[in-house]
């Protein structure tokens, strides 16, 4: 494979994770090169790259950047959001057991952009070994002079503290994530006002993605117009596809944004295992609406998916073959957002739990209909996305395999 490397280059090197390896692969010339220029610069390169959110909701990473006010008397924080705890998706921890020197550089980079004197990475908490190997690089950054005082001889001071949440998937949410920072329970906030204005501390906060973070150093580096230049106009850079079900070589792989899916499923992912037939494809993670066999002929990009009624997300591609029970695959579904709700909006929390118990037939002969309806009265009306995605993404299921559902109902029955 051909494809341009940008977040994973270098990752197969011995002793890339340790910063000599890293520097030996030009590691940290990003930031050299953003401490030579001007805040505003490095923000403009941001937006010329074109670069969007890789967490999930694909917002421009450089227009976030700029909402934060140059002038401000109170303290601005950067925070990396390592939560991750979506069914498919391991991306971000990929990156952070092999590339941590990238995204403490990526950080420093959009901590200076931004005026930020104190950035955290705020990873989940299963994730014990990555979050060690975190603070063994962060103490080889200050001491190689790339955190802390003065970095690199500049007038530029960076803090960075790791901190390990308590494995709430809905501090997946940027305003729960600052709470769950705060001390408080991971509940999201009612929004406006949005993190930027007022996030951590009620001070101006920007909370960007490990995978976000990771592109900054390239697109510094290279130029915001070099990196445009990788995928096309509005899907601009690089992705990282995490692959797993039914297929032969499940693993983390990078191409352009926008690269076919049937593409990634027989180049990187070798195809379906067990000579099965392609059944469906949830492209983004759990929470991302299921596209049936004749739908994935598609890009995978973040507008291809939208207008196909799905979601790119974090890009967890699940691959379902020919043997998957779809009821199966709802309830599994199911299960997971009624253990997940954080139970602060009563729509999502009665409302995830009844998907779960109807799904296992407590509803009788009404099941499948009350489930269908109640999908539909939960659009809209949480708090945050997690109670509308858990809705979209069963109900989806149900239209797009409605012969599969109407067996299951019918055998719950006799």
């Amino acid at each position: 494979m051909n494809e341009p490397s940008i977040v994973l280059r270098g990752c197969g090197s011995e002793g890339f994770a340790a910063m000599q390896g890293y520097l030996s692969q030009g590691g940290y010339n990003g930031l050299r090169k953003a401490l030579t220029m001007s805040r505003r610069e490095v923000i403009e390169e941001v937006k010329i790259s074109g670069l969007r959110g890789r967490g999930g909701a694909g917002f421009p990473a450089g227009a976030k950047w700029s909402f934060v006010p140059e002038q401000t008397e109170r303290p601005v924080y950067l925070v990396c959001n390592a939560d991750e705890g979506e069914p498919g998706t391991f991306k971000d921890r990929v990156l952070m057991q092999r590339a941590p020197h990238r995204l403490i550089e990526g950080i420093a980079i959009a901590s200076y952009a931004i005026g930020a004197k104190n950035a955290f990475i705020y990873i989940r908490g299963e994730f014990m070994e990555v979050a060690a190997g975190l603070r063994i690089a962060v103490d080889e950054a200050v001491a190689g002079g790339f955190l802390g005082k003065g970095i690199l001889g500049s007038g530029f001071d960076l803090d960075l503290v790791i901190y390990r949440g308590a494995g709430s998937y809905v501090c997946g949410d940027e305003t729960a994530l600052i709470e769950s920072l705060e001390g408080k329970r991971g509940h999201p906030r009612r929004k406006p006002p949005f993190p930027a204005i007022s996030g951590f501390y009620s001070c101006p906060t920007v909370v960007n993605n490990v995978e976000t973070l990771c592109n900054i150093p390239w697109i510094v580096e290279n130029g915001g117009r070099a990196y445009a230049e990788i995928g096309f106009s509005g899907n601009t850079g690089t992705k990282l596809y995490a692959l797993s079900g039914d297929i032969r070589k499940p693993g983390c792989y990078e191409y352009p944004l926008g690269v076919p899916l049937l593409k990634l499923i027989e180049e990187a992912g070798g195809g379906l295992e067990g000579g099965q037939e392609l059944k469906a494809v949830i492209p983004g993670g759990l929470s991302a609406p299921i596209l049936n066999a004749s739908e994935a002929d598609i890009a995978m990009d973040f507008d291809s998916l939208a207008r196909a009624g799905s979601m790119l997300g974090s890009a967890g591609v699940i691959v379902l073959g020919s043997k998957a029970s779809m009821p199966s695959v709802a309830i599994q579904a199911a299960s997971f957002f009624a253990g997940e709700s954080c139970g602060q909006c009563v729509p999502c929390r009665e409302g995830t739990a009844m998907m779960e118990r109807l799904l296992r037939g407590r509803g009788g002969r009404r099941s499948l209909e009350l489930l269908e309806r109640l999908c539909r009265t939960l659009e809209g009306s949480c708090l945050c996305a997690m109670g509308d995605s858990a809705a979209k993404a069963i109900l989806t299921m149900i239209l797009k395999f409605g012969d599969e559902f109407s067996e299951w109902a019918q055998a719950m029955l006799r």
